[in-house]
Protein backbone atom coordinates (compact mmCIF):
# COMPACT_ATOMS: atom_id res chain seq x y z
CA UNK A 1 0.00 0.00 0.00
CA UNK A 2 2.57 2.21 1.05
CA UNK A 3 5.16 3.58 -2.06
CA UNK A 4 6.83 5.48 0.22
CA UNK A 5 7.95 6.48 4.23
CA UNK A 6 10.65 8.81 6.38
CA UNK A 7 10.96 8.83 10.42
CA UNK A 8 12.12 11.39 11.92
CA UNK A 9 13.28 11.86 15.73
CA UNK A 10 11.63 14.37 17.33
CA UNK A 11 12.22 15.73 20.92
CA UNK A 12 11.12 14.00 23.77
CA UNK A 13 11.01 10.75 22.56
CA UNK A 14 8.83 11.26 19.55
CA UNK A 15 8.66 10.70 16.58
CA UNK A 16 7.56 11.89 12.73
CA UNK A 17 6.34 9.32 10.35
CA UNK A 18 6.04 10.77 6.81
CA UNK A 19 3.89 8.41 5.00
CA UNK A 20 3.29 8.21 0.86
CA UNK A 21 0.46 5.90 -0.39
CA UNK A 22 0.29 5.36 -4.72
CA UNK A 23 -2.66 6.85 -6.16
CA UNK A 24 -4.40 3.38 -7.57
CA UNK A 25 -4.19 2.47 -3.66
CA UNK A 26 -6.34 5.47 -2.96
CA UNK A 27 -8.50 4.53 -5.97
CA UNK A 28 -8.59 0.65 -4.15
CA UNK A 29 -9.18 1.74 -0.86
CA UNK A 30 -11.81 4.35 -2.29
CA UNK A 31 -13.77 1.83 -4.11
CA UNK A 32 -13.67 -0.51 -1.70
CA UNK A 33 -15.43 1.87 0.77
CA UNK A 34 -17.94 3.04 -1.54
CA UNK A 35 -19.36 -1.05 -2.55
CA UNK A 36 -19.81 -1.38 1.34
CA UNK A 37 -21.72 2.10 1.19
CA UNK A 38 -23.51 0.40 -1.83
CA UNK A 39 -24.20 -2.20 0.05
CA UNK A 40 -25.58 -0.88 3.41
CA UNK A 41 -26.88 2.89 2.61
CA UNK A 42 -30.53 2.74 1.82
CA UNK A 43 -31.38 5.54 -0.56
CA UNK A 44 -35.01 6.07 -2.03
CA UNK A 45 -35.68 4.59 -5.58
CA UNK A 46 -32.95 2.08 -5.53
CA UNK A 47 -32.64 -1.21 -3.92
CA UNK A 48 -29.72 -1.59 -0.95
CA UNK A 49 -26.52 -3.06 -3.06
CA UNK A 50 -27.76 -1.68 -6.49
CA UNK A 51 -26.83 2.31 -5.30
CA UNK A 52 -25.00 3.75 -8.14
CA UNK A 53 -21.45 5.59 -6.95
CA UNK A 54 -22.49 9.10 -8.32
CA UNK A 55 -25.77 8.76 -6.51
CA UNK A 56 -23.72 8.49 -3.32
CA UNK A 57 -21.30 10.82 -3.98
CA UNK A 58 -24.14 13.37 -4.74
CA UNK A 59 -25.46 12.31 -1.36
CA UNK A 60 -22.88 12.16 1.11
CA UNK A 61 -20.07 14.97 -0.77
CA UNK A 62 -16.98 15.74 1.38
CA UNK A 63 -18.16 12.91 3.71
CA UNK A 64 -17.11 10.23 1.55
CA UNK A 65 -13.94 12.22 0.94
CA UNK A 66 -13.05 11.87 4.50
CA UNK A 67 -14.09 8.98 5.37
CA UNK A 68 -11.82 7.57 2.62
CA UNK A 69 -8.98 9.63 3.98
CA UNK A 70 -9.43 8.50 7.23
CA UNK A 71 -9.44 4.59 6.04
CA UNK A 72 -6.14 5.19 4.20
CA UNK A 73 -4.40 7.08 7.17
CA UNK A 74 -5.44 4.26 9.42
CA UNK A 75 -4.45 1.48 6.91
CA UNK A 76 -1.08 3.06 5.96
CA UNK A 77 -0.04 4.17 9.26
CA UNK A 78 -0.57 0.65 10.86
CA UNK A 79 1.43 -1.57 8.05
CA UNK A 80 4.39 1.66 8.26
CA UNK A 81 4.77 0.61 11.78
CA UNK A 82 5.21 -3.25 11.37
CA UNK A 83 8.61 -3.13 10.21
CA UNK A 84 10.12 -0.23 12.22
CA UNK A 85 11.23 -0.22 16.06
CA UNK A 86 9.50 2.85 16.67
CA UNK A 87 6.40 1.95 16.99
CA UNK A 88 3.66 4.35 18.95
CA UNK A 89 2.97 3.73 22.85
CA UNK A 90 -0.12 2.20 23.75
CA UNK A 91 -1.43 5.44 25.07
CA UNK A 92 -0.27 7.56 22.54
CA UNK A 93 -2.29 7.61 19.45
CA UNK A 94 -0.51 9.08 16.39
CA UNK A 95 -1.42 12.92 15.57
CA UNK A 96 -2.03 13.89 12.15
CA UNK A 97 0.30 17.08 10.95
CA UNK A 98 -1.57 19.74 9.26
CA UNK A 99 -4.39 18.85 6.86
CA UNK A 100 -2.55 17.31 4.31
CA UNK A 101 -4.51 17.07 0.53
CA UNK A 102 -6.56 13.83 -0.41
CA UNK A 103 -7.63 13.46 -4.05
CA UNK A 104 -9.00 9.80 -5.08
CA UNK A 105 -6.64 9.85 -8.27
CA UNK A 106 -3.34 11.12 -6.91
CA UNK A 107 -0.84 10.45 -4.70
CA UNK A 108 -1.91 10.69 -0.83
CA UNK A 109 1.05 12.29 1.55
CA UNK A 110 0.57 12.70 4.91
CA UNK A 111 2.63 12.73 8.31
CA UNK A 112 1.78 11.53 11.96
CA UNK A 113 3.53 12.30 14.84
CA UNK A 114 3.43 10.22 18.18
CA UNK A 115 5.25 9.23 21.11
CA UNK A 116 7.92 6.45 21.11
CA UNK A 117 9.35 4.25 24.05
CA UNK A 118 12.41 6.28 25.33
CA UNK A 119 16.04 5.36 24.77
CA UNK A 120 17.53 4.18 27.62
CA UNK A 121 21.64 4.42 27.77
CA UNK A 122 23.14 2.32 30.76
CA UNK A 123 25.29 4.70 32.64
CA UNK A 124 28.83 4.17 34.07
CA UNK A 125 28.68 2.06 37.56
CA UNK A 126 32.25 3.41 37.84
CA UNK A 127 33.42 5.48 40.56
CA UNK A 128 30.58 5.55 42.19
CA UNK A 129 29.97 7.37 45.51
CA UNK A 130 27.43 8.48 48.05
CA UNK A 131 27.14 10.02 50.99
CA UNK A 132 24.59 8.57 54.00
CA UNK A 133 23.69 10.18 57.12
CA UNK A 134 25.23 8.94 60.10
CA UNK A 135 22.58 7.49 63.02
CA UNK A 136 22.60 5.33 65.86
CA UNK A 137 20.13 4.08 68.39
CA UNK A 138 20.45 5.56 71.59
CA UNK A 139 18.42 5.54 75.11
CA UNK A 140 16.87 8.09 74.63
CA UNK A 141 15.21 6.24 71.37
CA UNK A 142 15.01 3.39 73.66
CA UNK A 143 12.89 5.11 76.24
CA UNK A 144 10.61 7.10 73.84
CA UNK A 145 9.52 4.08 72.58
CA UNK A 146 9.11 2.04 76.00
CA UNK A 147 7.17 5.54 77.03
CA UNK A 148 4.70 4.83 74.17
CA UNK A 149 4.24 1.24 75.12
CA UNK A 150 3.09 2.21 78.36
CA UNK A 151 0.81 5.11 76.75
CA UNK A 152 -0.68 2.16 74.46
CA UNK A 153 -1.26 0.68 77.72
CA UNK A 154 -3.00 3.07 79.51
CA UNK A 155 -6.48 2.74 81.32
CA UNK A 156 -8.68 5.35 81.08
CA UNK A 157 -10.65 6.10 83.89
CA UNK A 158 -13.29 8.74 85.06
CA UNK A 159 -11.48 11.86 86.82
CA UNK A 160 -13.00 13.71 89.89
CA UNK A 161 -11.30 17.26 89.86
CA UNK A 162 -10.24 19.64 87.34
CA UNK A 163 -8.92 18.70 84.00
CA UNK A 164 -4.69 18.58 83.54
CA UNK A 165 -2.32 18.13 81.30
CA UNK A 166 -2.52 14.93 79.42
CA UNK A 167 -6.47 14.58 80.63
CA UNK A 168 -9.19 13.46 78.22
CA UNK A 169 -12.11 15.94 77.88
CA UNK A 170 -15.36 15.87 76.18
CA UNK A 171 -16.94 19.27 75.97
CA UNK A 172 -19.82 21.14 73.60
CA UNK A 173 -18.50 24.41 72.09
CA UNK A 174 -20.14 27.06 69.67
CA UNK A 175 -19.18 30.46 68.67
CA UNK A 176 -20.82 33.96 69.69
CA UNK A 177 -21.51 37.28 68.07
CA UNK A 178 -20.83 40.12 68.71
CA UNK A 179 -24.10 40.16 70.65
CA UNK A 180 -23.17 37.90 72.07
CA UNK A 181 -25.76 35.22 70.47
CA UNK A 182 -24.72 31.60 69.24
CA UNK A 183 -23.25 31.98 65.68
CA UNK A 184 -25.39 29.53 63.72
CA UNK A 185 -24.08 26.32 62.44
CA UNK A 186 -21.33 26.97 65.20
CA UNK A 187 -22.93 24.23 67.38
CA UNK A 188 -20.71 21.33 68.07
CA UNK A 189 -21.55 18.46 70.38
CA UNK A 190 -19.01 15.80 72.56
CA UNK A 191 -16.21 16.95 71.02
CA UNK A 192 -12.93 14.35 72.46
CA UNK A 193 -9.19 15.55 72.47
CA UNK A 194 -6.71 14.97 74.55
CA UNK A 195 -5.38 18.42 76.88
CA UNK A 196 -1.66 19.24 75.26
CA UNK A 197 -1.76 18.06 71.91
CA UNK A 198 -3.68 20.74 70.27
CA UNK A 199 -6.04 18.16 68.04
CA UNK A 200 -8.32 21.09 67.98
CA UNK A 201 -9.16 23.77 65.96
CA UNK A 202 -8.72 26.74 67.95
CA UNK A 203 -6.35 25.92 69.85
CA UNK A 204 -7.81 25.74 73.21
CA UNK A 205 -6.09 23.68 75.40
CA UNK A 206 -4.59 26.41 77.79
CA UNK A 207 -8.22 27.96 77.89
CA UNK A 208 -9.66 24.16 78.63
CA UNK A 209 -7.49 23.66 81.51
CA UNK A 210 -8.32 23.69 85.31
CA UNK A 211 -12.26 23.10 84.02
CA UNK A 212 -13.89 20.11 85.91
CA UNK A 213 -16.90 18.14 84.48
CA UNK A 214 -19.77 20.48 84.62
CA UNK A 215 -18.13 23.29 84.40
CA UNK A 216 -18.50 26.60 81.68
CA UNK A 217 -16.31 29.31 80.13
CA UNK A 218 -16.73 31.63 78.06
CA UNK A 219 -13.38 33.32 76.24
CA UNK A 220 -11.76 34.89 73.14
CA UNK A 221 -9.20 33.86 70.94
CA UNK A 222 -7.01 35.84 68.09
CA UNK A 223 -5.14 33.94 65.39
CA UNK A 224 -1.90 35.32 63.70
CA UNK A 225 -0.49 35.04 60.34
CA UNK A 226 1.01 31.49 59.96
CA UNK A 227 -2.33 30.21 62.02
CA UNK A 228 -2.55 26.57 60.92
CA UNK A 229 -6.20 26.98 59.41
CA UNK A 230 -6.35 30.12 56.87
CA UNK A 231 -9.73 30.55 57.60
CA UNK A 232 -9.16 31.92 61.35
CA UNK A 233 -5.84 33.74 60.53
CA UNK A 234 -6.13 37.77 61.64
CA UNK A 235 -9.84 36.87 63.58
CA UNK A 236 -10.79 37.38 66.99
CA UNK A 237 -12.99 34.65 68.20
CA UNK A 238 -15.36 34.31 71.47
CA UNK A 239 -16.45 30.87 72.38
CA UNK A 240 -18.23 29.24 75.03
CA UNK A 241 -17.45 25.73 76.27
CA UNK A 242 -19.30 23.38 78.50
CA UNK A 243 -16.93 20.57 79.62
CA UNK A 244 -18.83 17.07 80.22
CA UNK A 245 -16.60 14.43 80.83
CA UNK A 246 -12.90 14.62 82.62
CA UNK A 247 -10.80 11.27 82.33
CA UNK A 248 -7.36 10.92 82.82
CA UNK A 249 -4.94 8.08 81.86
CA UNK A 250 -3.92 5.86 84.51
CA UNK A 251 -0.71 4.65 82.97
CA UNK A 252 1.23 1.75 83.73
CA UNK A 253 4.91 1.49 85.46
CA UNK A 254 7.83 -0.05 83.34
CA UNK A 255 8.37 -3.58 84.50
CA UNK A 256 7.95 -7.53 84.44
CA UNK A 257 4.41 -7.27 84.76
CA UNK A 258 3.89 -4.81 81.74
CA UNK A 259 6.18 -6.60 79.61
CA UNK A 260 3.91 -9.85 80.13
CA UNK A 261 0.61 -7.62 79.29
CA UNK A 262 1.85 -6.47 76.24
CA UNK A 263 3.01 -10.34 74.87
CA UNK A 264 3.53 -13.60 76.06
CA UNK A 265 6.67 -13.95 74.65
CA UNK A 266 8.24 -11.37 76.98
CA UNK A 267 8.87 -12.69 80.85
CA UNK A 268 10.78 -9.51 82.01
CA UNK A 269 11.48 -6.20 81.25
CA UNK A 270 14.95 -6.85 80.02
CA UNK A 271 13.00 -9.27 77.26
CA UNK A 272 11.06 -6.12 76.11
CA UNK A 273 13.66 -3.98 76.08
CA UNK A 274 15.89 -6.17 73.42
CA UNK A 275 12.80 -6.84 71.85
CA UNK A 276 12.07 -2.81 71.27
CA UNK A 277 15.83 -2.60 70.74
CA UNK A 278 16.10 -5.12 68.01
CA UNK A 279 13.36 -3.18 66.41
CA UNK A 280 14.89 0.14 66.20
CA UNK A 281 17.72 -1.57 64.65
CA UNK A 282 15.94 -3.10 62.23
CA UNK A 283 13.77 -0.42 61.18
CA UNK A 284 17.00 2.23 60.81
CA UNK A 285 18.72 -0.70 59.24
CA UNK A 286 15.63 -0.48 56.34
CA UNK A 287 15.42 3.01 56.01
CA UNK A 288 19.64 3.06 55.73
CA UNK A 289 19.17 0.84 52.96
CA UNK A 290 16.42 3.18 51.15
CA UNK A 291 18.71 6.14 51.92
CA UNK A 292 21.66 4.29 49.69
CA UNK A 293 19.20 3.10 46.85
CA UNK A 294 17.84 6.23 46.37
CA UNK A 295 20.79 7.86 46.99
CA UNK A 296 22.58 5.31 44.05
CA UNK A 297 19.47 6.63 41.83
CA UNK A 298 20.09 9.85 42.02
CA UNK A 299 23.31 9.47 41.51
CA UNK A 300 22.81 7.34 38.11
CA UNK A 301 20.07 10.22 36.91
CA UNK A 302 22.54 12.83 37.26
CA UNK A 303 25.09 10.49 34.54
CA UNK A 304 22.02 10.08 32.27
CA UNK A 305 18.80 10.60 32.21
CA UNK A 306 16.24 9.27 29.58
CA UNK A 307 14.33 12.00 27.10
CA UNK A 308 10.69 11.25 28.17
CA UNK A 309 7.85 11.25 26.15
CA UNK A 310 5.35 13.91 27.14
CA UNK A 311 2.30 11.02 27.59
CA UNK A 312 4.30 8.63 29.49
CA UNK A 313 4.12 11.45 32.10
CA UNK A 314 1.29 11.64 31.75
CA UNK A 315 -0.33 8.27 31.93
CA UNK A 316 1.82 8.57 35.40
CA UNK A 317 0.30 11.90 36.70
CA UNK A 318 -3.31 10.24 35.84
CA UNK A 319 -2.33 6.52 37.53
CA UNK A 320 -1.94 9.35 40.39
CA UNK A 321 -4.73 11.04 40.25
CA UNK A 322 -6.99 7.95 40.24
CA UNK A 323 -4.60 7.01 43.12
CA UNK A 324 -5.00 10.21 45.26
CA UNK A 325 -9.20 9.58 44.64
CA UNK A 326 -8.93 6.10 46.20
CA UNK A 327 -7.40 7.18 48.98
CA UNK A 328 -9.57 10.22 49.11
CA UNK A 329 -12.50 7.68 49.39
CA UNK A 330 -14.43 9.44 46.31
CA UNK A 331 -15.34 8.49 43.04
CA UNK A 332 -15.50 11.03 40.46
CA UNK A 333 -13.10 13.45 39.46
CA UNK A 334 -15.22 16.54 39.65
CA UNK A 335 -15.29 15.50 43.58
CA UNK A 336 -11.77 16.24 44.09
CA UNK A 337 -11.33 18.46 42.31
CA UNK A 338 -13.42 20.49 44.74
CA UNK A 339 -11.61 18.94 47.60
CA UNK A 340 -8.48 20.16 46.06
CA UNK A 341 -9.85 23.63 45.87
CA UNK A 342 -10.40 23.79 49.21
CA UNK A 343 -6.54 24.14 49.75
CA UNK A 344 -6.04 26.76 47.21
CA UNK A 345 -5.38 23.73 44.08
CA UNK A 346 -6.77 23.10 40.95
CA UNK A 347 -6.31 19.63 39.00
CA UNK A 348 -3.72 21.31 36.51
CA UNK A 349 -1.99 22.98 39.77
CA UNK A 350 -1.22 19.73 41.36
CA UNK A 351 -0.28 17.54 38.33
CA UNK A 352 1.83 20.54 37.99
CA UNK A 353 3.00 20.09 41.58
CA UNK A 354 3.85 16.16 40.98
CA UNK A 355 4.82 16.75 37.88
CA UNK A 356 9.15 16.80 38.57
CA UNK A 357 8.50 13.99 41.17
CA UNK A 358 6.69 11.55 38.45
CA UNK A 359 9.48 12.42 35.85
CA UNK A 360 12.24 11.90 38.34
CA UNK A 361 10.22 8.78 39.25
CA UNK A 362 9.85 7.24 35.65
CA UNK A 363 13.26 7.72 34.53
CA UNK A 364 14.91 5.98 37.99
CA UNK A 365 12.45 2.71 36.88
CA UNK A 366 13.70 2.88 32.96
CA UNK A 367 17.62 3.01 34.58
CA UNK A 368 17.04 0.17 37.13
CA UNK A 369 15.35 -1.82 34.42
CA UNK A 370 18.24 -1.44 32.06
CA UNK A 371 20.77 -1.96 34.44
CA UNK A 372 19.08 -4.87 36.08
CA UNK A 373 18.89 -6.48 32.51
CA UNK A 374 21.91 -5.31 31.56
CA UNK A 375 23.74 -6.79 34.67
CA UNK A 376 21.94 -10.54 34.08
CA UNK A 377 20.59 -10.39 37.80
CA UNK A 378 18.08 -13.03 37.99
CA UNK A 379 15.33 -14.46 40.64
CA UNK A 380 15.76 -18.18 40.80
CA UNK A 381 12.73 -20.27 42.37
CA UNK A 382 14.72 -20.73 45.71
CA UNK A 383 15.56 -16.93 46.16
CA UNK A 384 11.74 -16.29 45.96
CA UNK A 385 10.95 -19.09 48.14
CA UNK A 386 13.39 -17.50 50.28
CA UNK A 387 11.97 -14.48 50.61
CA UNK A 388 8.28 -16.08 51.90
CA UNK A 389 10.31 -17.70 54.40
CA UNK A 390 11.92 -14.66 55.20
CA UNK A 391 8.62 -12.63 55.09
CA UNK A 392 6.98 -15.79 57.00
CA UNK A 393 9.66 -15.32 59.97
CA UNK A 394 8.34 -14.57 62.98
CA UNK A 395 4.60 -13.72 61.94
CA UNK A 396 1.40 -15.06 61.85
CA UNK A 397 0.95 -17.00 58.77
CA UNK A 398 3.02 -20.00 57.39
CA UNK A 399 5.78 -20.10 54.71
CA UNK A 400 2.97 -21.86 52.55
CA UNK A 401 0.01 -18.85 53.63
CA UNK A 402 2.55 -16.44 52.78
CA UNK A 403 3.00 -18.01 49.31
CA UNK A 404 -0.82 -18.78 48.30
CA UNK A 405 -1.24 -15.20 49.18
CA UNK A 406 0.93 -14.07 46.32
CA UNK A 407 -0.30 -16.67 44.18
CA UNK A 408 -3.96 -15.62 44.48
CA UNK A 409 -3.16 -11.86 44.58
CA UNK A 410 -1.16 -12.43 40.93
CA UNK A 411 1.91 -10.92 42.01
CA UNK A 412 4.49 -13.64 42.34
CA UNK A 413 6.08 -11.83 39.45
CA UNK A 414 6.13 -8.10 41.30
CA UNK A 415 7.95 -10.24 43.95
CA UNK A 416 10.45 -11.77 41.59
CA UNK A 417 11.46 -8.03 39.72
CA UNK A 418 12.21 -6.60 43.15
CA UNK A 419 14.28 -9.33 44.12
CA UNK A 420 16.36 -9.02 41.12
CA UNK A 421 15.78 -5.28 41.85
CA UNK A 422 17.48 -5.75 45.11
CA UNK A 423 20.39 -8.21 44.17
CA UNK A 424 21.40 -5.35 41.82
CA UNK A 425 21.78 -2.57 44.35
CA UNK A 426 23.37 -5.31 46.36
CA UNK A 427 26.06 -5.00 44.11
CA UNK A 428 26.32 -1.39 43.23
CA UNK A 429 26.06 -0.50 46.95
CA UNK A 430 28.96 -2.94 48.17
CA UNK A 431 31.01 -1.42 45.22
CA UNK A 432 30.60 2.30 45.82
CA UNK A 433 32.24 4.33 47.86
CA UNK A 434 29.77 5.30 50.68
CA UNK A 435 30.88 7.98 53.23
CA UNK A 436 29.40 8.75 56.57
CA UNK A 437 27.73 12.15 56.68
CA UNK A 438 26.57 14.79 59.20
CA UNK A 439 25.27 13.15 62.07
CA UNK A 440 21.19 12.78 62.31
CA UNK A 441 19.22 12.06 65.52
CA UNK A 442 17.08 8.53 64.76
CA UNK A 443 13.83 10.94 65.12
CA UNK A 444 14.33 13.28 62.45
CA UNK A 445 15.92 10.46 59.70
CA UNK A 446 12.39 8.42 60.38
CA UNK A 447 10.72 11.60 59.76
CA UNK A 448 12.00 12.51 56.59
CA UNK A 449 12.10 9.26 54.77
CA UNK A 450 8.21 8.77 56.21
Amino acid sequence: MISEKKIEHLEHSAVKLSVTVGAAEVRKAYDKMMKEYANNVRVDGFRIGHVPASVLERKFGDSLRLDAMGRVLEAAVEEAVKDIEEKPLAYDSPSLDGQPEFAIDKDFSFAVTYDVFPTVVAPSLEGLGITIPKVEITKADIDRELEEIRQRNALVVEKQGPAGKGDIVTLDWQELGPDGEAVQGSARQDFTFEIGTGYNLYKFDDEIEGLAAGQEKRFSKSFPEGYEYPELVGKTVTLEVKVTKVKEKKVPALDDELAQDVSEKYSTLADLVASVEADLKKHLEDRLRHEKEHAVTDELLKRGSPDLPASMVAAELAMRWDSLKRQMGVESDEKLEQIAAYSGKTREALMEDWKPSAEKGIATRLLVEKLVEQGGFVCTDEDLEAEYARQAEGGAMSVAEVKAEYEKRGSAEYLRERIREDKFFDAVISGATVVEGESVSYVDFAKENE
